[in-house]
């Protein structure tokens, strides 16, 4: 329980005294070390929507807590029946942001700054609001405009990293932003969601997981967190713990569309068997397909014949038939008794895979487009801003480029692990952002 709280959440609730923000902040303190205490809110809420009478004071306390519920809604339809103070403008607009009504939220977050409500995070909550609704100018100028103690704030630095990101800032700027709020905060939930996301872009999967189980251990906890937690846990094949993930954000959130969906995809993967010798046996298999012919002494005349027909693994060859290699030019049965006797040596033959030839990848001809279709293809995936579901599924195919993508099918992502239609489904969304198509679409 949060020190200097008598009693449970209900009680201080429904006591009637004070209510403003430390008595607030009291609140979140103990649901997040007791997650218990948040059927505690929730009793407290039904409770008070039982009542017949309501002061304007009452409201505010319970849109205020309708809103730590999540049920954005009902508290803004609530607190515009309370009194009009600063409390009630200001999660008003915390509401409306929630529901990314952003242009009610700043109108709201300055009406709670004529009120009376701290003005600092009146403005931080201003240039919240304008750069999730793309506005990142006015975001920017928000913040240049605070000076004096607020600038080493963890609320602060956090906004600054995520506005520097949004701008496409240097990494490196960002980052240290964002270790700079959790060292003056370090239970800040958004500058801990950002620090995370941001290792999980490097790549740093064991920092990025112990800064996302951080983030969930506050309260309230963001949607994104438990999201992408959820993801490196399936990656880990800790298919439960994924599911708790997902589970959290459903039980506030019941019609969470992706929340439901990969819960719905890590329960099917926690259900699958898995034979771990079959895999290793897949793996083995795999490193000797890869294994460049270069590896080999071959002939002048065999390595030569081999490097224009753009064969250059051992599984290269065990795709290409007999017939395929006599066809190319000064390629004889000198060479072909040379290319079985060094696949025999590997357990492997000619045609052995000849069916399971990929198909082609269609070229793009750099002649035919202009310098800004260049230039786009060119750019690096991370430009897309996808998901970690959908950019780790990037990184497992070894793409890089929005050129490397746009050669890939939907099916193609669709086979790798724990790639499903919703996240099939944002790379389109994507793309098309940039008037580009998956192959096939």
């Amino acid at each position: 329980m949060a020190q200097g709280l008598d009693s449970d959440v209900k009680q201080m609730v429904l006591s009637g005294g004070p209510f403003g923000p430390a008595e607030i902040k009291q609140i979140i303190n103990a649901i997040a070390e007791d997650f218990s205490q948040y059927r505690s809110l929730r009793d407290a809420v039904g409770e008070m929507e039982l009542s017949e009478s309501r002061s304007p004071a009452d409201a505010v306390r319970m849109g205020v807590c309708q809103f730590l519920l999540g049920r954005y809604q009902s508290a803004i339809d609530t607190l515009k029946t309370g009194d009009g103070g600063a409390l009630a403008h200001f999660y008003l607009a915390r509401n409306f942001f929630a529901l990314e009504r952003y242009p009610e939220a700043i109108a709201e977050f300055a009406a709670a700054g004529k009120a009376g409500y701290p003005g600092d995070d009146c403005v931080l909550g201003k240039a919240d609001a304008e750069r999730a609704s793309g506005n990142l100018t006015a975001a920017m100028a928000s913040l240049d405009g605070l000076s004096g103690a607020v600038e080493q704030t963890a609320d602060y630095l956090y906004q600054r990293g995520a506005t520097v990101a949004a701008v496409g800032g240097n990494p490196a700027e960002v980052v240290a932003l964002f270790e700079r709020a959790v060292e003056s905060d370090p239970n800040h939930a958004g500058a801990l969601f950002g620090l995370a996301r941001e290792n999980d872009r490097r790549g740093n999967d064991d920092t990025a997981l112990d800064l996302y189980e951080r983030a969930v251990a506050q309260f309230p906890t963001y949607v994104g967190t438990l999201l992408n937690l959820g993801v490196l846990y399936e990656d880990r094949q800790q298919y439960d713990r994924a599911q708790q993930c997902y589970q959290r954000i459903l039980d506030v959130f019941p019609a969470h569309g992706r929340a439901r969906l990969f819960l719905k995809d890590a329960q099917a993967s926690g259900d699958m068997f898995y034979d771990e010798d079959a895999q290793r046996k897949r793996d083995r298999a795999s490193q000797v397909l890869n294994v460049p012919v270069s590896d080999f002494e071959l002939s002048v005349r065999s390595r030569n014949c081999l490097q224009k027909m753009g064969i250059h693994t051992l599984g290269d060859l065990a795709r290409c038939t007999e017939q395929e290699l006599l066809s190319s030019k000064n390629f004889g049965e000198t060479s072909l008794v040379e290319i079985r006797d060094m696949l025999a040596s590997k357990g492997l033959s000619l045609g052995q895979f000849a069916t399971t030839k990929p198909e082609p990848e269609p070229t793009f001809e750099p002649e035919f487009m202009s310098p800004d279709e260049q230039a786009m293809l060119d750019r690096p995936i991370a430009d897309l801003n996808l998901s970690v579901r959908a950019r780790k599924c990037m990184i497992r195919l070894g793409l890089n480029t929005i050129g490397e993508l746009v050669r890939r099918t939907g099916d193609d992502l669709l086979e790798c692990k724990n790639f499903g239609v919703t996240s099939l489904n944002e790379v389109r969304e994507k793309l098309q952002v940039q008037s580009l198509k998956l192959r096939g679409d």
